[in-house]
């Protein structure tokens, strides 16, 4: 474990426009308030790639949470794809694969790995449109997802369903394109080792920070001042300057940069119980989660 000096949030989108909406990052400082970082027009994911880029070259440091999952279930199979022998072994081979197969794909999206003859069996993509290795119910999870559900600290999709709108496959791939454009530049943590400075990337999900923040379940979106000026109090923030829109991707953001904080200084969540060294290579976890 360590100290950062600031923190930050990316709520990440994977619609295949080139500006998504529902994209927003927000920073705040160990002491500071918490802003939202609003470029013109809106952020594309290759803008946040060149501002990842740039924190790393300024070695800053700041732990930053991205809103998507960085790996896939690997642990129950001992492989993220069944009867797909070239698939990868870790996390860092499945981001060089995503981002391989997607290299023609505009705005860092991932529309031909979910299209792939071999990766389109895995995953349900519509209603009538289930892949055939797709295993029903809610699809297949990851050891963390598994044990969100099971201790009710979170309720996360598998990110095998691309159906509806709690669905986190096709934000995740494409967050996993960023990943690998980053390799060797910003450390993710638990894929990697926590290093001594610089920046560092986690998977968070900004539910958990709106738990925190006393929002209940099935209420977890604030689009008002009122209410987003109560969480962040909840958290140990002051609230930010006046928005121009109180969306609930730049409150999220906003919220869990503020959540990131406070969490980043408990110990017991830099070292869950259930994330062993092969777990960490190859599925990852979500930030907070214990």
């Amino acid at each position: 474990m360590r100290t950062f000096a600031n923190f930050a949030c990316i709520d990440w989108s994977g619609a295949k426009s080139e500006r998504p909406a529902g994209l927003a990052v927000a920073q705040i400082a160990r002491e500071g308030v918490p802003a939202l970082l609003t470029p013109r027009p809106r952020w594309s994911r290759a803008d946040i790639l060149a501002w990842l880029l740039r924190l790393a070259e300024a070695k800053t440091d700041i732990l930053i949470g991205m809103d998507l999952s960085f790996g896939l279930p690997f642990a129950d199979r001992s492989c993220y794809f069944p009867e797909w022998p070239e698939g990868p072994r870790d996390a860092q081979g499945l981001w060089a694969m995503v981002d391989n197969i997607c290299a023609g794909d505009p705005h860092f999206t991932a529309s031909s790995f979910v299209g792939h003859p071999q990766g389109r069996r895995h995953f349900r993509h519509a209603k009538c449109d289930v892949g055939d290795l797709f295993e029903g119910g809610v699809g297949r999870l990851r050891v963390v997802e598994h044990h969100q559900r099971r201790t009710k600290q979170a309720n996360s999709w598998s990110c095998f369903n691309l159906v509806g709108a709690g669905q986190v496959g096709k934000s995740s791939l494409t967050g996993m394109r960023i990943l690998h454009r980053l390799s060797g530049r910003i450390p993710v943590w638990p894929m990697e080792p926590l290093p001594e400075k610089g920046p560092v990337l986690v998977e968070i999900y900004t539910t958990m920070a709106a738990r925190a923040a006393g929002i209940p379940s099935g209420r977890s979106k604030i689009r008002d001042r009122t209410s987003l000026e109560s969480a962040l109090e909840k958290l140990g923030s002051a609230p930010p300057a006046r928005l121009a829109r109180y969306d609930d991707h730049s409150t999220d953001a906003l919220m869990t940069a503020a959540w990131l904080r406070q969490a980043a200084q408990n110990k017991e969540l830099w070292k869950p119980k259930l994330l062993t060294a092969e777990i960490a290579r190859t599925e990852g976890w979500t930030f907070g989660v214990i």
